[in-house]
């Protein structure tokens, strides 16, 4: 069984930063990539930025500059640092790992979601 678990969210005034991480843990055999996604109220869930098991990154254009994902493949944890914070970043952020477990193939795998409100 994989479980994906996700902390740092919270409440942050404009232009502040705040940090998520995501730590997968389980019969994992390998992580192709990990993630973060988004949703907010009445909206569809969008990609955030991803980040491969070989370091390459993708971000949305939204957040190209103010947001950075990283990772600690030792550790099977992904970090998504974000800075000068928009009130338009408020959404639900969800992990996503993509990824083998010991009696499985690859499939996606998601995390419980940690609300992230950006208000003063």
């Amino acid at each position: 069984q994989v479980q994906l678990v996700e902390s740092g969210g919270g409440l942050v005034q404009p232009g502040r930063s705040l940090r998520l991480s995501c730590a997968a843990s389980g019969s994992i055999f390998s992580i192709m990539s990990m993630g973060w996604y988004r949703q907010a109220p009445g909206k569809q869930r969008e990609l955030v930025a991803t980040i491969t098991s070989g370091g390459s990154t993708n971000y949305a254009d939204s957040v190209k500059g103010r947001f950075t994902i990283s990772g600690d493949n030792a550790k099977k944890t992904v970090y998504l640092q974000m800075n000068n914070m928009k009130p338009e970043d408020t959404a639900v952020y969800y992990c996503n790992a993509y990824l083998a477990s010991y009696n499985l193939g690859y499939s996606d795998y998601w995390g419980q979601g940690t609300q992230v409100t950006v208000s003063s």
